[in-house]
Protein backbone atom coordinates (compact mmCIF):
# COMPACT_ATOMS: atom_id res chain seq x y z
CA UNK A 1 0.00 0.00 0.00
CA UNK A 2 2.85 2.37 0.86
CA UNK A 3 5.61 0.86 -1.32
CA UNK A 4 5.80 3.81 -3.71
CA UNK A 5 6.43 6.24 -0.87
CA UNK A 6 9.09 4.19 0.86
CA UNK A 7 12.03 4.27 -1.59
CA UNK A 8 14.73 5.26 0.90
CA UNK A 9 18.05 7.11 0.53
CA UNK A 10 21.26 5.34 1.50
CA UNK A 11 21.23 7.04 4.91
CA UNK A 12 18.09 6.35 6.96
CA UNK A 13 18.50 9.73 8.62
CA UNK A 14 18.32 11.73 5.39
CA UNK A 15 15.57 14.27 4.59
CA UNK A 16 14.20 11.67 2.13
CA UNK A 17 13.50 9.32 5.04
CA UNK A 18 11.83 12.09 7.07
CA UNK A 19 9.72 13.08 4.07
CA UNK A 20 8.64 9.48 3.54
CA UNK A 21 7.55 9.18 7.17
CA UNK A 22 5.51 12.36 6.72
CA UNK A 23 3.82 10.96 3.59
CA UNK A 24 3.02 7.71 5.38
CA UNK A 25 1.56 9.63 8.31
CA UNK A 26 -0.77 11.49 5.94
CA UNK A 27 -1.94 8.22 4.38
CA UNK A 28 -2.54 6.65 7.80
CA UNK A 29 -4.47 9.69 8.98
CA UNK A 30 -6.70 9.36 5.92
CA UNK A 31 -7.45 5.77 6.97
CA UNK A 32 -8.16 6.84 10.55
CA UNK A 33 -10.17 9.99 9.84
CA UNK A 34 -11.76 9.77 6.37
CA UNK A 35 -15.34 11.04 6.71
CA UNK A 36 -17.22 7.83 5.93
CA UNK A 37 -14.67 5.52 7.56
CA UNK A 38 -13.54 7.56 10.56
CA UNK A 39 -12.09 5.49 13.39
CA UNK A 40 -13.96 6.43 16.54
CA UNK A 41 -12.67 3.59 18.70
CA UNK A 42 -8.98 2.90 19.24
CA UNK A 43 -7.37 0.03 21.13
CA UNK A 44 -3.80 0.92 22.09
CA UNK A 45 -1.36 -1.63 23.48
CA UNK A 46 2.16 -0.63 24.48
CA UNK A 47 4.98 -3.12 25.00
CA UNK A 48 8.15 -2.08 26.89
CA UNK A 49 10.47 -3.41 24.11
CA UNK A 50 10.43 -5.47 20.91
CA UNK A 51 11.19 -8.62 22.92
CA UNK A 52 8.58 -8.06 25.62
CA UNK A 53 5.91 -10.69 26.13
CA UNK A 54 3.73 -8.51 28.39
CA UNK A 55 2.27 -5.01 28.18
CA UNK A 56 -0.91 -3.03 28.74
CA UNK A 57 -4.02 -2.24 26.72
CA UNK A 58 -6.09 0.95 26.88
CA UNK A 59 -9.32 1.74 25.04
CA UNK A 60 -10.02 5.19 23.57
CA UNK A 61 -13.02 6.89 21.98
CA UNK A 62 -12.98 9.95 19.74
CA UNK A 63 -14.39 13.14 21.25
CA UNK A 64 -14.23 15.92 18.68
CA UNK A 65 -10.65 15.82 17.44
CA UNK A 66 -9.24 14.24 20.61
CA UNK A 67 -8.95 10.68 21.87
CA UNK A 68 -10.39 10.14 25.36
CA UNK A 69 -9.50 7.07 27.47
CA UNK A 70 -12.28 4.62 28.32
CA UNK A 71 -11.91 2.81 31.63
CA UNK A 72 -8.55 1.76 33.03
CA UNK A 73 -5.74 -0.08 31.22
CA UNK A 74 -5.37 -3.81 31.76
CA UNK A 75 -2.50 -6.28 31.31
CA UNK A 76 -2.07 -8.26 28.09
CA UNK A 77 0.34 -10.85 26.75
CA UNK A 78 1.98 -11.01 23.32
CA UNK A 79 3.94 -13.62 21.39
CA UNK A 80 6.48 -15.75 23.24
CA UNK A 81 9.24 -14.06 21.21
CA UNK A 82 7.87 -10.53 21.54
CA UNK A 83 6.82 -8.29 18.64
CA UNK A 84 7.72 -7.64 14.98
CA UNK A 85 6.28 -5.23 12.43
CA UNK A 86 3.08 -6.58 10.89
CA UNK A 87 1.03 -5.83 7.77
CA UNK A 88 -2.08 -3.68 8.11
CA UNK A 89 -2.84 0.02 7.93
CA UNK A 90 0.67 0.76 9.20
CA UNK A 91 3.82 -1.25 9.88
CA UNK A 92 4.62 -3.25 6.77
CA UNK A 93 6.99 -0.64 5.33
CA UNK A 94 8.90 0.15 8.50
CA UNK A 95 12.56 -0.77 8.92
CA UNK A 96 13.34 -3.62 11.28
CA UNK A 97 12.12 -7.11 12.07
CA UNK A 98 8.91 -8.20 10.32
CA UNK A 99 6.36 -10.82 11.29
CA UNK A 100 6.74 -14.29 9.76
CA UNK A 101 4.68 -17.47 10.07
CA UNK A 102 5.45 -19.37 13.30
CA UNK A 103 8.04 -16.86 14.54
CA UNK A 104 6.25 -16.50 17.88
CA UNK A 105 5.94 -12.72 17.52
CA UNK A 106 2.85 -10.52 17.71
CA UNK A 107 2.45 -8.12 14.78
CA UNK A 108 3.11 -4.45 15.61
CA UNK A 109 1.49 -1.57 13.72
CA UNK A 110 -2.06 -0.34 13.17
CA UNK A 111 -4.78 -2.79 12.16
CA UNK A 112 -8.48 -3.00 11.39
CA UNK A 113 -10.66 -5.21 13.60
CA UNK A 114 -12.49 -8.04 11.86
CA UNK A 115 -15.26 -10.35 13.03
CA UNK A 116 -15.66 -12.03 16.38
CA UNK A 117 -15.54 -15.85 16.30
CA UNK A 118 -17.10 -17.82 19.14
CA UNK A 119 -18.41 -21.24 20.09
CA UNK A 120 -21.62 -19.59 21.29
CA UNK A 121 -24.73 -18.74 19.31
CA UNK A 122 -24.78 -15.19 20.65
CA UNK A 123 -22.38 -12.55 21.91
CA UNK A 124 -22.28 -11.54 25.59
CA UNK A 125 -25.25 -9.46 26.73
CA UNK A 126 -24.75 -5.85 25.65
CA UNK A 127 -22.45 -6.65 22.73
CA UNK A 128 -23.34 -5.54 19.20
CA UNK A 129 -20.73 -6.56 16.64
CA UNK A 130 -20.51 -8.89 13.61
CA UNK A 131 -19.75 -12.44 14.74
CA UNK A 132 -19.61 -16.01 13.49
CA UNK A 133 -20.37 -19.18 15.46
CA UNK A 134 -17.52 -21.65 14.97
CA UNK A 135 -18.48 -25.22 14.09
CA UNK A 136 -16.64 -28.29 12.86
CA UNK A 137 -16.96 -26.91 9.32
CA UNK A 138 -14.74 -23.87 9.97
CA UNK A 139 -11.09 -23.76 8.92
CA UNK A 140 -8.38 -21.07 8.99
CA UNK A 141 -5.37 -22.31 6.96
CA UNK A 142 -1.88 -21.48 8.23
CA UNK A 143 -0.22 -23.60 5.53
CA UNK A 144 1.69 -21.09 3.37
CA UNK A 145 1.05 -23.21 0.25
CA UNK A 146 -2.72 -23.23 0.75
CA UNK A 147 -4.73 -21.01 -1.65
CA UNK A 148 -6.83 -19.78 1.31
CA UNK A 149 -3.87 -19.05 3.58
CA UNK A 150 -4.93 -16.76 6.46
CA UNK A 151 -8.58 -16.73 5.45
CA UNK A 152 -11.66 -18.04 7.21
CA UNK A 153 -13.28 -20.80 5.14
CA UNK A 154 -16.20 -23.16 5.71
CA UNK A 155 -16.07 -26.60 4.12
CA UNK A 156 -18.59 -29.31 3.30
CA UNK A 157 -18.34 -31.81 6.14
CA UNK A 158 -19.89 -34.50 3.94
CA UNK A 159 -16.91 -34.23 1.59
CA UNK A 160 -14.00 -32.71 3.55
CA UNK A 161 -10.77 -31.92 1.67
CA UNK A 162 -7.64 -33.93 2.56
CA UNK A 163 -6.10 -30.96 4.44
CA UNK A 164 -9.16 -30.39 6.63
CA UNK A 165 -7.91 -32.10 9.82
CA UNK A 166 -4.74 -29.97 10.00
CA UNK A 167 -6.37 -26.64 9.17
CA UNK A 168 -9.69 -26.69 11.04
CA UNK A 169 -10.42 -24.21 13.80
CA UNK A 170 -10.24 -25.65 17.30
CA UNK A 171 -13.41 -26.51 19.17
CA UNK A 172 -13.91 -26.63 22.94
CA UNK A 173 -10.64 -24.81 23.70
CA UNK A 174 -11.31 -22.33 26.53
CA UNK A 175 -8.70 -19.88 25.22
CA UNK A 176 -10.53 -19.67 21.88
CA UNK A 177 -14.04 -19.26 23.29
CA UNK A 178 -13.90 -15.67 22.03
CA UNK A 179 -11.67 -14.68 19.10
CA UNK A 180 -11.60 -11.06 17.94
CA UNK A 181 -9.84 -10.88 14.59
CA UNK A 182 -6.88 -8.50 14.27
CA UNK A 183 -6.61 -7.99 10.51
CA UNK A 184 -2.90 -8.55 10.10
CA UNK A 185 -1.75 -9.73 6.65
CA UNK A 186 -5.34 -9.82 5.46
CA UNK A 187 -5.80 -7.43 2.51
CA UNK A 188 -4.65 -9.58 0.74
CA UNK A 189 -2.82 -12.30 2.69
CA UNK A 190 0.81 -12.80 1.69
CA UNK A 191 2.04 -16.38 2.25
CA UNK A 192 4.53 -16.61 5.08
CA UNK A 193 3.86 -13.24 6.73
CA UNK A 194 1.73 -14.64 9.55
CA UNK A 195 -1.81 -15.90 10.01
CA UNK A 196 -4.69 -16.22 12.49
CA UNK A 197 -3.97 -13.21 14.70
CA UNK A 198 -6.63 -12.48 17.33
CA UNK A 199 -7.43 -11.07 20.72
CA UNK A 200 -8.29 -14.11 22.85
CA UNK A 201 -8.32 -15.43 26.41
CA UNK A 202 -4.89 -15.94 27.95
CA UNK A 203 -3.80 -19.41 29.01
CA UNK A 204 -2.25 -18.06 32.21
CA UNK A 205 -1.31 -14.70 33.76
CA UNK A 206 2.30 -15.06 32.59
CA UNK A 207 1.96 -17.42 29.62
CA UNK A 208 2.56 -15.65 26.28
CA UNK A 209 0.89 -16.65 23.03
CA UNK A 210 2.15 -17.80 19.63
CA UNK A 211 1.54 -14.30 18.23
CA UNK A 212 -1.87 -13.12 19.41
CA UNK A 213 -2.70 -10.49 22.04
CA UNK A 214 -4.25 -12.29 25.00
CA UNK A 215 -5.87 -11.19 28.25
CA UNK A 216 -8.10 -12.27 31.13
CA UNK A 217 -11.54 -13.44 29.99
CA UNK A 218 -13.31 -10.68 31.93
CA UNK A 219 -11.25 -8.04 30.12
CA UNK A 220 -11.90 -9.62 26.75
CA UNK A 221 -15.66 -9.63 27.44
CA UNK A 222 -15.42 -5.93 28.35
CA UNK A 223 -13.67 -5.28 25.03
CA UNK A 224 -16.28 -7.25 23.07
CA UNK A 225 -19.15 -5.37 24.71
CA UNK A 226 -17.49 -2.05 23.91
CA UNK A 227 -16.73 -2.67 20.22
CA UNK A 228 -19.09 -1.16 17.62
CA UNK A 229 -18.70 -1.82 13.90
CA UNK A 230 -19.92 1.66 12.92
CA UNK A 231 -17.11 3.13 15.06
CA UNK A 232 -14.52 1.49 12.76
CA UNK A 233 -12.29 0.27 15.61
CA UNK A 234 -8.53 0.07 15.10
CA UNK A 235 -5.79 -1.70 17.03
CA UNK A 236 -2.43 -0.03 17.66
CA UNK A 237 0.39 -2.21 18.99
CA UNK A 238 3.98 -0.94 19.28
CA UNK A 239 6.93 -0.95 21.65
CA UNK A 240 6.99 2.18 23.82
CA UNK A 241 9.89 3.88 22.01
CA UNK A 242 8.35 3.31 18.57
CA UNK A 243 4.98 4.59 19.74
CA UNK A 244 6.43 7.76 21.26
CA UNK A 245 8.38 8.44 18.07
CA UNK A 246 5.25 8.18 15.89
CA UNK A 247 2.26 9.23 17.97
CA UNK A 248 2.39 12.95 17.10
CA UNK A 249 2.62 12.38 13.35
CA UNK A 250 -0.13 9.77 13.44
CA UNK A 251 -2.22 11.79 15.93
CA UNK A 252 -2.43 8.86 18.35
CA UNK A 253 -3.35 9.39 22.02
Amino acid sequence: MFADSMNKGHNSGTPVRRLNLHVIAIVILCNLTAHSHAAEQLIVSIAPTWNSTQGTLQRYEKSGSAWQPVGKPWPVLYGRSGLAWGSGLYGQDEDGLHKKERDGRAPAGIFKIGKIYTYDNALPVGADYPFHTVTAADVWPDDITHPDYNRHVTIDLKNPPPWYAKQRMRLRDFAYHWLVEIRHNSDPPVPGKGSAIFFHIRRGPAKPSAGCTTMAESDLITLIRWLRANANPRYVLMPAAEYEQRKAALKLP
